[in-house]
């Protein structure tokens, strides 16, 4: 081994970041196959799963919805995850060094970075209010289950909605302000234009906003930290720090608990939801008198069954890279495609008959139709749910097994987010970071807690939907389109295929056919058709019946332009400083793979990859290009 190799392999060794078992000593591999299975499952499914699906279902036909996320699950999900997942595994690198593929797009993997540290700093917040409800649900009665005045109810709180007044006119000359309840017993119409509304929240609307967020006016009104967000969020950090404080051997042992309950919790949910009165209702909603196979011939249906698909498998943010990129060689990542995909998918259902079997016993309780108490988002998961859940007998129980099973969801999905931001810095810079990785963890995980503290202000919940709403959507869009423009038109199909063999054996032509043809028009084609639509139909963000003012809207395209503008920026150096005389030649040497590219280890690069370096040289990295040089 070279001095390099050999300066890496004390340094991991000494703590404990490889084994004996290791195929690769210098960045190590996942202890077991399981292990891998877990994390990238619980990257996977995640708070989508469980707050948006099940709204997505509602809107879009209920039953019929699962025909266009069934296709777009073969169409877009599963190519991309494919592919991802054995791009990470055949060169061991994370979402930037990886590029070495294809230098004049690395760019794509500095633009995953940023977008990560944008989802990491709003993501932890969300886990952070899933830890204060479940430390509030350790009391009874839940404190949203009433207008209690210690918390901060105000005089429009109320459990039950209040009845309508009106202006009305007596002996054409008088004006008296009346109920409901007074009209029907003098048998009295009210005018048009006479009704007088009176502002109405529910207690766990209330406690939300001015409990939990201490929600200001407007994102310009920015307030002070809210302080016990905060705690939640050290604490939420502090998790992550401990569970990755040894790379991927210590996160794969934490994913065996915290992947594994949010099923268990689940299943304990859906038993005791379906017996509830009214639950029958609320899943005839989901499913049955709600679908409508009309909606397939709307397009929009199938947008959002593409959107959904997209966010929820995990592709185009980089950690699939970054977790693949610990697989040994010859992993099998084409049945872990479809096993993973098969399970998000499930758990997207099985989350809907949680959901709707609950609201439907409080639309029941209430004598509501269910279309009133369905939301999406925040208010499903801190609203909806706690109001559903205080409901019920042994609320508290009930409150902190939800709010526990949402916690270990999150923490699953930021364990790999915040491993691809650790996996990019240590292929940067192996020699320095490898062997700091304890040091190396703790600043990252704090210097993440300290830029999320201005999304635990009062205004925190506005840049945490503004950053929602911008980078999450159209930025995902884009880096998975370029990906896969990447490695099927310039990398070449048929070298990407004959890479994937090198991992999982030849397969025969049919096999191919299918991954081929989505690689290269069906998925490409399908992400322009959604990135083409979502900017026609873009409207401004908003949150609840609070509209951003243009300068909220502005920095929302600041920052996504801030993510993706170094894709060009990047390129461009890369075809300045290629060889060649004229353009073409400086493109093309852009565009070809750099001599060390190829599997990680020597043993592994066979003939095609052999003679492309000097086999004395340990694996380099292809060295970001830096600011000030750019």
């Amino acid at each position: 081994m070279s001095q390099v190799g050999q300066v890496v392999f004390d340094g991991s060794a000494a703590h404990g970041h490889v084994g004996e078992s290791d195929e690769n000593v210098e960045r190590g591999n996942w202890s077991s196959k399981t292990d891998y299975l877990l994390s990238v499952i619980g990257s996977a499914v995640g708070l989508g799963n469980v707050w948006r699906f099940p709204y997505l279902a509602y809107r879009n036909g209920g039953g019929a919805f699962l025909i266009p996320y069934t296709v777009m699950l073969a169409l877009a999900g599963m190519p991309l995850f494919f592919l991802e997942s054995s791009f990470g595994q055949f060169a061991s690198l994370g979402p930037i060094a990886v590029w070495k593929a294809v230098p004049i797009l690395q760019g794509v993997g500095v633009a995953m970075l940023i977008y990560e540290v944008f989802a990491n700093i709003t993501y932890c917040c969300i886990i952070a209010y899933s830890l204060f409800y479940m430390f509030a649900s350790f009391q009874s009665p839940l404190p949203w289950s009433d207008c209690f005045s210690w918390w901060g109810a105000d005089e429009t709180c109320s459990r039950i909605p209040r009845d309508l007044l009106c202006n009305l006119t007596l002996d054409g000359e008088y004006f008296e302000i009346v109920n409901t309840t007074w009209l029907n017993t003098n048998n009295e119409t009210c005018a048009n234009g006479s009704e007088v509304y009176i502002p109405h929240h529910g207690p766990s609307e209330q406690y939300w906003d001015k409990a939990v967020l201490r929600r200001s006016s407007s994102m310009e009104e920015t307030g002070e930290i809210v302080w016990h967000l905060a705690l939640c969020l050290l604490l939420a950090w502090l998790i992550v720090g401990a569970a990755l404080s040894k790379g991927i051997k210590s996160s794969g042992k934490v994913v065996y608990f915290t992947a594994t309950l949010p099923y268990v919790f689940l299943i304990i949910l859906l038993i005791r939801g379906v017996t509830l009165e009214g639950a029958n209702k609320g899943i005839e909603f989901y499913i049955g008198s709600q679908t409508d196979f009309s909606k397939l011939a709307v397009a929009e249906v199938w947008k959002d069954a593409a959107i959904q698909i997209l966010f929820s498998s995990s592709v185009g943010s980089g950690t699939l890279i970054t977790l693949s990129s610990y697989n040994k060689f010859h992993n099998n990542c084409y049945s872990d495609t479809i096993v993973v995909c098969v399970i998000n998918c499930a758990t997207s259902v099985l989350a809907g008959f949680v959901t709707f079997s609950i609201l439907g016993h409080m639309a029941h309780i209430q004598d509501k139709p269910i279309s009133d108490v369905v939301q999406s988002g925040f208010g499903l998961a801190f609203i909806a749910y706690p109001e559903a859940l205080a409901q019920l007998p042994w609320a508290p129980l009930w409150s902190i097994l939800f709010f526990f099973m949402l916690l270990t969801i999150g923490l699953d999905t930021l364990f790999a987010a915040v491993e691809e931001v650790i996996t990019i810095l240590q292929d940067q810079f192996p020699l320095f970071l490898i062997s700091k990785r304890l040091r190396l963890t703790t600043a990252i995980c704090l210097s993440f807690y300290f830029l999320g503290l201005g999304c635990v202000t009062q205004a925190g919940i506005y840049w945490i939907n503004l950053i929602d709403h911008f980078c999450t959507g159209w930025g995902l869009i884009i880096l998975a389109l370029l990906e896969l423009i990447g490695l099927s038109w310039i990398y070449g199909i048929n070298r990407f295929i004959k890479d994937i063999e090198m991992m999982i054996g030849e397969k025969n032509w049919l096999f191919w056919l299918w991954w081929r043809v989505c690689w290269l028009f069906i998925s490409p084609c399908l992400l322009l058709a959604i990135l083409s639509w979502s900017s026609a139909t873009f409207a401004p963000p908003a949150y609840g019946s609070v509209q951003y003012s243009v300068q909220a809207t502005t920095l929302g395209w600041c920052m996504i332009t801030f993510c993706i503008m170094w894709i060009p920026i990047i390129a461009i150096v890369r075809v300045a400083r290629a060889e060649g005389s004229t353009l073409w030649q400086k493109l093309s040497a852009a565009c070809a793979s750099t001599p060390d590219w190829g599997p990680y280890l020597e043993q592994h690069r066979g003939k095609r990859y052999r003679n492309k370096r000097d086999p004395t040289e340990a694996p380099t990295c292809v060295q970001l290009v830096s600011i000030a040089e750019i």
